[in-house]
């Protein structure tokens, strides 16, 4: 029986340390379908406003961060999780050191 899947038992190890003024990441999964990505952030970096021309999934593994959705200023943690439409505007602000996981929905991609 041929065994098909990504199994990682625990995604907060997945960076032992992250770099100082850092961000990092890393392809966990990648298909036709999605792709998963696994960022670290160093306390204090961002990622400032931008978009997606696809669905996408914000789930914070690990630490605290300030999340902007459109007009929105939220407050994260781990086990936050977040749905984004195509088109909206988004970042992130590490206020710990943070591990979160980013899910982009290929199948969802407007086309242009």
């Amino acid at each position: 029986m041929i065994k098909n899947y990504t199994y990682i038992a625990d995604l907060s190890k997945e960076f032992q340390e992250i770099p100082t003024d850092s961000i990092i990441s890393r392809t966990l999964y990648n298909d036709e379908q999605l792709k998963a990505v696994l960022f670290g952030f160093a306390q204090g970096q961002e990622l400032t406003e931008h978009t997606s021309s696809m669905p996408a999934i914000i789930h914070i593994i690990k630490g605290e961060a300030r999340l902007t959705l459109g007009d929105d200023l939220k407050e994260a943690e781990a086990g936050v999780w977040v749905h984004m439409p195509p088109g909206l505007p988004h970042g992130i602000y590490a206020k710990t050191p943070v591990v979160m996981l980013l899910i982009l929905v290929k199948s969802g991609e407007q086309k242009r």
